[in-house]
């Protein structure tokens, strides 16, 4: 087996870097009159500014007309400080897929995606500058970790895509999100407090947040088993997707090398929980890897990971072709090799899909857009 980057034995905030400025988006309503009462503002004005960041989808302060001239660039600069700006704007599928690269306040590089669909509008967002998750198949654990975001940050994404779908920008007309994904850059669950502050403030209602619904909002983990489990007791019902690529253990240990702290079995056991806990199917991600993880007898043998769990509609299978990363080793599976895999996993009554891949063309998959930018 190669060498792999040590991994960390804590996931919290890595310490000695600057934090970004305090914004609303990481405070509660409450929070964030305080926040102007110490700047010697009033705190009345915070519900304005809250409407107008997440209502309005305004970002220009000239059209915040209902706060007061003199004290416009205070208010704005004391709870809507700018956070990230955008760098490259890539296209694809008509202009209905757009990526992002982002600058965050301290030159960090972080992507986000909108994908359009005529059902549908999916923001997948970044929650970390870079990973430490060490995955060999993924671009942006070749780089290693930079630091968490702060959860504005992480909103800021959502908030961007909003705009550009209320003003047109995507074709199809105006629109709405409907579906956020912590699928970009970073080990969400790693982040965990920053990542549940950004859930929480896209339900809150309007003006408070952008008014989403949980159901909509899918976190992912290739398998923090601690934290997963606290997840399951939030009483928030997003949808957990488990980054498992593969149901040995011995496979595992090379893919996601955190299976060697979390075996398949901590790991599955943690998801069944939080389908139990949450009655929430639990969404099963599989990057399909040519002769690594595509074969038909590992796909029995995840369906009997899964199965001995409990009746299989707990859980879905999502099947994915890999978006292969400029000199790696791992490649995209066969299309005859992943048609097999799937059939096998329908023919045992395992609900299976194949995702749909957009933007291969811009470099969509995580990382490798901010790793050709650095």
């Amino acid at each position: 087996m190669s060498e792999r980057t040590p991994l960390p034995l804590v996931f919290d905030e890595p310490r000695g870097r600057k934090k970004p400025p305090p914004h609303l988006a990481d405070l509660t309503p409450d929070e964030r009159v305080e926040r102007l009462k110490e700047l010697d503002l009033p705190g009345f004005r915070a519900k304005q500014l809250s409407t107008h960041y997440f209502a309005r989808l305004v970002d220009d302060p000239a059209e915040m007309t209902d706060l007061p001239a003199a004290q416009r660039d205070e208010l704005v600069a004391g709870l809507l400080p700018n956070l990230m700006t955008p760098l490259r704007t890539m296209e694809a599928d008509r202009g209905t897929t757009r990526k992002t690269l982002w600058k965050l306040f301290d030159g960090a590089l972080v992507e986000s995606v909108l994908m359009r669909y005529p059902d549908r509008a999916t923001v997948c967002v970044s929650s970390q500058a870079g990973c430490g998750m060490a995955c060999p198949f993924c671009a942006t654990g070749q780089g290693g970790l930079q630091r968490n975001m702060s959860t504005s940050e992480i909103v800021e994404q959502v908030v961007a895509a909003a705009r550009s779908l209320a003003r047109a920008e995507v074709p199809g007309g105006p629109g709405r999100v409907s579906n956020v994904v912590f699928m970009g850059m970073g080990e969400p669950l790693a982040n965990y407090k920053a990542v549940i502050g950004t859930v929480r403030r896209l339900t809150d209602p309007t003006p408070d947040g952008l008014g989403m619904s949980a159901r909509g909002i899918t976190v992912s983990t290739v398998g923090l088993v601690p934290r997963m489990l606290q997840l399951a007791e939030e009483g928030i019902p997003v949808t957990l997707a488990l980054s498992l690529h593969a149901p040995d253990d011995e496979l595992r240990n090379e893919l996601v090398p955190i299976n060697t702290r979390y075996s398949v079995a901590e790991t599955v056991d943690a998801a069944w929980n939080y389908a139990r806990t949450t009655k929430r199917r639990v969404s099963i991600e599989y990057a399909m890897m040519r002769g690594i993880n595509d074969q038909g007898w590992r796909a029995d043998l995840l369906g009997d990971v899964l199965q001995e769990r409990g009746d299989w509609g707990w859980v879905h299978v999502n099947l994915i072709p890999l978006n292969s990363v400029p000199g790696s080793r791992f490649d995209r599976s066969t299309e005859e090799a992943m048609a097999t895999f799937q059939n096998r996993l329908i023919d045992r009554g395992i609900s299976t899909t194949m995702r749909d891949t957009r933007g291969s063309d811009i470099d969509a998959a995580c990382g490798q857009l901010a790793a050709s930018e650095g």
